[in-house]
C-alpha cells in the first residue's frame, strides 16, 4: 500500500530539529499502517507501544522523566531504540490521554529521538476543558481515507497516478485514456478509500467482499458511539450517522434530521461525529477575500461523510456507481461527496481539515456554489453534469467577486476557456473557466496554483460560451 504521507514522514525524519508527531484522523484510515510502512521502507527499528491493547504500559511514563522511560522501554522490549535508527511509536494514545501532554518532554529532553503518536477520536481529548496541550512542542499530521491516486497505486495503475500528479492544463487527455480513468474512478466510488477495503479490492477484485468489509467498518464506528456519547444520546447519534449520507450537498436544517428533538441536541450529536472525524462540515463563507475563514458563518453548513465508499454502502448505490453516470447518482450527491473528500485529502497534512462553500439567498437572484478554494484570491468551484451544464451560480460569483479563474468538475475531458461577462457596475469581468474531469478532483489545488502563478491575462475577447466550452 502506498500513501502520499510517506514523503511527509521522510521530510520530518530528516529534519535536524523535529517535534514529536501526532497522527490524527478517523478510525481505520490507516494511521498505524502508515507508521509501519514508513519504518519498513526506511529500514528503521520500530519500537511500538499500543496503549489500547496494553494500558499498563502507561506506567512506563510516570514522573515525566522520558530519559528514564526510554531506558525502561529498552529493557522491557529488548530494543536498541537508537537515535536516527529507531522510531518510537505510541499507538492508540487516546486510551491514556494524559500521555499526550507528556510528549513535549521528548522535545525538551530527548530532541533527537523520533517519536510518533497516533490515536482515533483524539479531538475529544484535545478539546476537553481540563486538558492543556503544550503549545509549540508537538506537530500534527491529519490523515484521510486513501485518495484516487493512492487507489491507482494499490490496483497496479501507478503510471496513471503519476500522469495525474504531473498533469498540466495544456496537456491533452486522449478519449481512450479519459474513459479508462473514468472507469477506474467508478471503481473507487464503489470501493472507497478505506485502506482495508482498497487492499481487499486490489487483491481479489471482489466487490461483494468489499461491501462486507465496509459494513464491518460501519459497525465499528457505531460501536464507538458509546465512547463519546451520553447514554441518552447514543440513539440520536446513530440516527444522525445513518442520515448524514442523505444530507450531502444540502444546507443542514436540524428539523430535517429529527423534528422531535431540540435543535441543540441534534447540533451536539453532529459535533460529536465531526470530532470523531466521521463527518466534516463545509461552512459558508462570504468569500470576499482570503482567508475564507475570516468571513465564514458557522450557522450555515453542509455535510460530507468520511468516505465515498461508505456513503455508497449506506445509500445502497455501490452497484450504481459501477454503471451509472456518477453525477446522476443520488442527484449528484455522491459526486459532490467525492470532490469534497478529494479536496480535504489534498490539503497540506499539517493543516486542520476545512472546506467552504458560497451562497447568496435573495428572492430574485439566489445562488450557491459547491465549494470555494483559497488561492491568491477565492476560486469558485462547481460540480456539474456534462459539458453543457448551466453555470448560473458560478457566473454570479465571478461577476460579484471579479474572480479571474473559475473551475468546473464534470465527466468530460479537460477544457480551458477564456471568456468575459458583464458585472453589476456596467463593466466586464474577464476570466478563465477550467473544466476538469472528476478524476482530477484531487489535483485541483495544485492545478489552480499553477494557473494563478502563470498570471495569464485572458483579455476580454470571448472565445466561447462558458456554458458550452469546447476542447482547447
Amino acid at each position: 500500500m502506498y500513501r502520499h504521507h510517506l514523503h511527509t514522514l521522510r521530510r520530518w525524519f530528516s529534519q535536524d530539529t523535529h517535534k514529536p508527531l501526532v497522527l490524527r484522523g478517523a478510525r481505520q484510515v490507516g494511521k498505524s499502517t502508515l507508521v509501519h510502512l514508513f519504518a519498513k521502507k526506511q529500514g528503521l527499528e520500530l519500537v511500538e507501544l499500543n496503549f489500547e491493547r496494553n494500558p499498563e504500559h502507561a506506567d512506563l511514563f510516570q514522573g515525566h522523566d522520558v530519559v528514564q522511560s526510554v531506558a525502561m522501554i529498552r529493557l522491557m522490549l529488548n530494543k536498541r531504540l537508537e537515535t536516527g535508527k529507531s522510531l518510537l511509536f505510541l499507538d492508540e494514545i487516546q486510551a491514556v490521554p494524559e500521555l499526550l501532554a507528556t510528549l513535549h518532554y521528548f522535545y525538551e529532553d530527548l530532541p533527537t529521538l523520533h517519536v510518533i503518536a497516533a490515536g482515533s477520536m483524539l479531538d475529544f481529548e484535545l478539546t476537553a476543558p481540563d486538558f492543556s496541550m503544550p503549545v509549540g512542542r508537538i506537530s500534527y499530521l491529519h490523515l484521510h481515507p486513501m485518495d484516487f491516486s493512492e487507489f491507482l497505486h494499490a490496483v497496479g495503475e501507478a503510471p496513471l497516478a503519476t500522469f495525474l500528479e504531473a498533469w498540466l492544463p495544456e496537456q491533452p487527455v486522449a478519449l481512450p485514456l479519459h474513459q479508462k480513468l473514468m472507469g477506474l474512478l467508478r471503481n473507487y466510488m464503489a470501493v472507497g478509500g478505506m485502506p482495508e477495503a482498497v487492499a481487499a479490492f486490489a487483491r481479489h477484485r471482489d466487490y461483494q467482499l468489499c461491501e462486507q468489509i465496509k459494513q464491518d467498518l460501519l459497525a465499528t464506528f457505531s460501536d464507538d458511539f458509546a465512547k463519546y456519547a451520553r447514554h441518552q444520546d447514543q440513539h440520536l447519534i446513530r440516527q444522525v450517522f445513518r442520515s448524514a449520507p442523505t444530507l450531502i450537498g444540502r444546507k443542514i436544517k436540524y428539523s430535517e434530521i429529527n423534528r422531535e428533538i431540540p435543535a441543540a441536541r441534534v447540533a451536539d450529536a453532529l459535533e460529536r461525529l465531526r470530532m470523531a472525524r466521521v463527518i466534516h462540515k463545509v461552512i459558508r463563507s462570504a468569500a470576499n477575500g482570503i482567508p475564507l475563514s475570516a468571513e465564514e458563518n458557522p450557522r450555515f453548513f453542509k455535510l460530507l461523510f468520511l468516505d465515498t465508499g461508505l456513503v455508497s454502502t449506506l445509500l445502497h448505490t455501490s452497484a450504481l456507481a459501477l454503471q451509472e453516470d456518477l453525477l446522476l447518482i443520488n442527484q449528484g450527491a455522491l459526486a459532490e461527496q467525492w470532490v469534497g473528500q478529494a479536496l480535504l485529502a489534498s490539503l497540506d497534512g499539517h493543516i486542520a481539515p476545512h472546506l467552504h462553500y458560497w451562497a447568496r439567498e435573495a428572492r430574485s437572484s439566489s445562488a450557491e456554489l459547491d465549494y470555494v478554494l483559497e488561492g491568491c484570491q477565492p476560486i469558485p468551484l462547481e460540480v456539474k453534469a456534462g459539458k453543457s451544464g448551466r453555470l448560473k451560480s458560478l457566473h454570479q460569483f465571478v461577476r460579484e467577486k471579479h474572480a479571474p479563474l473559475a473551475i468546473r468538475l464534470n465527466a468530460d475531458q479537460p477544457t480551458l476557456l477564456h471568456t468575459s461577462g458583464a458585472v453589476p457596475n456596467g463593466g466586464r469581468v474577464c476570466f478563465r473557466l477550467l473544466s476538469l474531469p472528476l478524476y482530477m478532483a484531487g489535483q485541483v489545488r495544485r492545478i489552480s496554483q499553477i494557473m494563478q502563478q502563470r498570471d495569464v491575462d485572458p483579455g476580454c475577447e470571448t472565445t466561447g460560451n462558458a456554458d458550452d466550452a469546447q476542447h482547447v
